[in-house]
């Protein structure tokens, strides 16, 4: 057994009641690698995640301290923290109070209604709690309560009403009856499409471009990288993948001349939109990487102008809706926004960290223009959003758009200020070694804690996925397994010095359905990687589709996996945007990058080596069930890819854009920073031309692609 991390730090075995103690709060003592070898976590690494749990065990009385303070605290409450369940199974829920005392539990439904839940005969001995002799009686939750966020409400005799959260969520999410048994999509990253009236980069107007355009082609869906919010004022993080917040959009994607209120600008004003797209529309003929920055100046410019210029009564009153619907989460973001603007550049006072706090009263008060501001764009992003959504379906697309769902946010983001009570602190997620990021990796997000979570009624998750899938057909969820459980880093520990910690999947998991139900969109769960086995089958047991990239997916000999044994619920692609477009990754390019950019741990030969074999046990497969003609050209070997995984019982299949234009490069390297231009190529072809919107009805490249994908789903 391995106690030593791989950089060699002392590792320390943690005691027996320390290993105990991470149990109860759900932080795993020891994991298996990559290789198949069984590691045991520091106690350095146990203690530092506890700590990020509340939980500071400095000593071996500590630690005993904290295990009687956890044995406890269930019969410290009344009621449980929050409690999610199933729609048609019974539940009982424990109730806690002074021995030999009356109480009385009823449900207050989400509509207003309410039922009376029935005391169950199950007896459990009575124990001394802080002094007090305490009880507890069992409650039934009825199996036909109907879906939605309820409250459960504890009346005992001289107390006030303990209340917690009731969430009655789906056993199975439903698929909506207009999508096909198998549907074929695109995936794009929207930033990199451009059309010739873009402001330098891909923004919402394309989004309906290309959802009206492949709709008309015979695509179901169109998945799309994170739009979430990243920094409004300085240097824009490039990375979807790191947002400052997962709730709210990024207004770089906003078109402003498609705002209804800029057509009625006077001249003058008009004038100062045009000049301002002027300044980066020549940037979508430049293959340079996407600047972000000048991007979004200009459209600032252009915003500012259009805001100032008011709207109609019946405009203003959509506004107004939309931003009593979004609540106190979205008057936070606007005012981080707007802090972040008035402090551009420069620490904040301390007195501003604290959401809570008469600082940030006086704040709301004093920016109230500017958070007007902010909350203007989120509704205008709301509102283009709308119409890309309804210009997929109405083009035929059975889903329309599909959104991604970006694993965290950056760790000085608005969230991690709004919602300091709900993530850890000096905690980054990330993942362990594997074969493709063999020095593991280390997003610097910090997750959310299992127990705030809990007893905030799982509110910031819920509303979180509410915004993100008003206008989405289908939701993809970047490595889904963080519903199960995280790699927890420390802050000062290396990406392969993290441990895994626990989620309640079952509350997290349910929390998606009922919220997917209601909009009726699909859910595709990222499951790739390290993946306890009973997870997949979980996950289709709820009706969440699962992720399978033909490259990873091998069989017992470690030979491509045959397409007939293929997961039939899943969305299968052939590749991914950490891997080079398959054009790219035919040739190696995945070897050459990470040579170049000293990522590889194995020899250089060895890991080529190993490329290779892979690339001729791939052609040997596709040539074994007739794909691929003599001396096939690199357009055929892509075709042939993609009829291998159309062929496969995929309830889904996904087609990369980059794929159907002949690009090489990879959009993104893990555990790359600036080495990199990770998520600034623009669309291109195999000779790095720009691909513009425009151009795509005229690419030969695509038709066939997707000729071949439609001719072997219809086999």
């Amino acid at each position: 057994m391995n106690t030593t991390t791989p950089s060699g730090r002392d590792a320390g075995l943690p005691s027996e009641a320390l290993q105990r103690l991470a149990a109860a709060y759900g932080v795993a003592t020891d994991f298996w690698d990559y290789t198949g070898n069984h590691r045991t976590v520091p106690a350095s690494t146990i203690r530092a995640v506890l700590a990020a749990l509340g939980v500071v065990v400095e000593s071996e009385e500590d630690v005993a301290e904290a295990l009687v303070d956890v044995e406890l605290a269930p019969w410290r409450s009344v009621l449980p923290p929050s409690l999610v369940v199933r729609q048609g199974r019974e539940e009982q829920v424990p109730v806690h109070l002074p021995h030999g005392s009356t109480v009385a539990v009823r449900v207050v439904l989400e509509d207003g209604g309410e039922r009376v839940l029935e005391q169950l005969p199950v007896w459990v001995d009575p124990r001394d709690v802080d002094g007090v002799r305490t009880g507890r009686a069992t409650f039934g939750v009825p199996a036909d309560l109907p879906l939605g966020w309820h409250e459960l409400v504890a009346v005992v005799e001289g107390r006030e009403p303990a209340r917690c959260t009731l969430a009655v969520t789906p056993d199975v999410l439903s698929v909506p009856a207009e999508v096909p048994e198998r549907a074929w999509g695109l995936m794009a990253q929207l930033y990199s499409v451009r059309s010739r009236t873009s402001w330098g980069v891909g923004d919402l107007a394309d989004l309906a471009e290309l959802g009206s355009f492949f709709g008309q082609q015979g695509a179901d869906f169109l998945l799309i990288n994170p739009l979430h919010a990243a920094e409004p004022v300085g240097p824009m993080t490039p990375s979807p993948y790191l947002p400052v917040t997962r709730r709210f959009h990024n207004p770089l994607y906003i078109r402003p001349e498609d705002i209804r209120e800029c057509a009625y600008l006077p001249g003058p004003q008009r004038a100062l939109v045009e000049w301002a797209a002027e300044e980066v529309r020549g940037a979508a003929t430049d293959p340079s990487p996407i600047d972000r920055d000048a991007a979004w100046a200009a459209k600032r410019q252009a915003l500012e102008v259009i805001h100032k210029a008011g709207r109609s009564p019946a405009r203003q009153r959509q506004l107004d809706a939309f931003r009593a619907e979004e609540g106190q989460g979205l008057e936070d973001f606007a005012l981080w926004c707007a802090l972040a603007e008035k402090y551009e550049g420069q620490r904040w006072p301390a007195e501003l960290d604290d959401v809570s706090s008469p600082a940030v009263y006086r704040a709301r008060v004093e920016l109230a223009d500017r958070v007007d501001y902010y909350v203007w764009l989120q509704w205008v992003a709301d509102t283009q959003l709308d119409t890309a959504q309804r210009a997929a379906r109405e083009a035929g697309m059975a889903m329309g758009i599909m959104h991604d769902l970006a694993v965290g946010v950056h760790p000085s983001g608005a969230d991690a200020w709004s919602m300091s009570g709900v993530l850890a602190r000096g905690i980054g997620v990330g993942a362990p070694p594997d074969m493709y990021n063999q020095q593991g990796q280390n997003w610097s997000q910090p997750p959310m804690r299992p127990d705030a979570l809990a007893r905030s009624g799982y509110a910031s998750f819920r509303d979180m996925l509410r915004t993100v899938l008003r206008h989405a057909g289908a939701l993809r969820m970047d490595h889904i397994l963080g519903l199960f459980r995280l790699w927890w880093i420390p802050d000062g520990h290396g990406a392969d010095e993290g441990c895994y910690v626990r989620y309640d999947h079952e509350a997290m998991v349910g929390v998606l359905l009922l919220e997917a139900q209601r909009v009726g969109a699909v859910v595709i769960g990222e499951d790739l990687g390290t993946v306890e086995p009973w997870v997949r089958d979980y996950l289709a047991s709820r009706g969440v589709l699962g992720t399978s990239v033909l490259w990873f997916e091998k069989d017992d000999d470690g030979g491509p996996l045959r397409p007939e044994d293929y997961r039939e619920l899943v969305l299968a692609t052939v590749n991914t945007h950490d891997l080079p477009p398959t054009a790219g990754y035919l040739a190696e390019e995945h070897v050459d990058l990470r040579e170049r950019l000293g990522l590889l741990t194995d020899p250089v030969p060895v890991v080529r080596a190993e490329a290779r074999r892979e690339r001729e046990k791939m052609v040997a497969r596709l040539r074994e069930y007739g794909l691929l003609p003599d001396s096939p050209t690199e357009r055929q070997l892509v075709e042939a890819l993609h009829a291998y995984v159309a062929r496969t019982p995929s309830r889904l299949v996904g087609v990369a854009l980059v794929d159907a234009v002949g690009e090489r490069r990879a959009q993104n390297q893990p555990g790359t920073d600036t080495e990199y231009p990770n998520w600034k190529l623009p669309l291109a072809d195999g000779s790095e031309k720009v691909v513009l919107i425009e151009d795509l009805p005229t690419i030969a490249r695509l038709r066939s692609l997707v000729a071949v994908v439609e001719e072997s789903l219809g086999d």
